[in-house]
């Protein structure tokens, strides 16, 4: 999987980057899946922290949270992709 964290209009701190990469770590079990995981954090007046999903069949997503404070965007942003990781692992299981 490789993984890309951006920031655009701001530096992130290097702890922030590390939080990221260990909360990528809850969905290792579908690591093999997944192509691409590439995050886009935008600072205006709050935070847009987007995630772009790329899994190896050929599908993907984009996701996005707005919120002010960056670490509780982050946990709902990674909520929210691994919510999506879990649907799709589903519906390939269908198959």
């Amino acid at each position: 999987m490789n993984l890309e964290i951006k920031a655009v209009h701001f530096d992130l701190p290097q702890d922030y980057r590390e939080l990221i990469e260990k909360k990528v770590q809850k969905i290792e079990f579908a690591q093999d899946m997944i192509v691409d995981l590439l995050f886009t954090i935008t600072k205006e007046k709050d935070y847009a922290i987007e995630a772009h999903l790329n899994f190896r069949w050929g599908t993907s997503h984009h996701i996005k949270v707005n919120d002010f404070n960056l670490r509780d965007g982050i946990e709902k942003l990674i909520d929210k992709i691994d919510a999506k990781v879990s649907k799709e692992k589903g519906k390939i299981k269908q198959h």
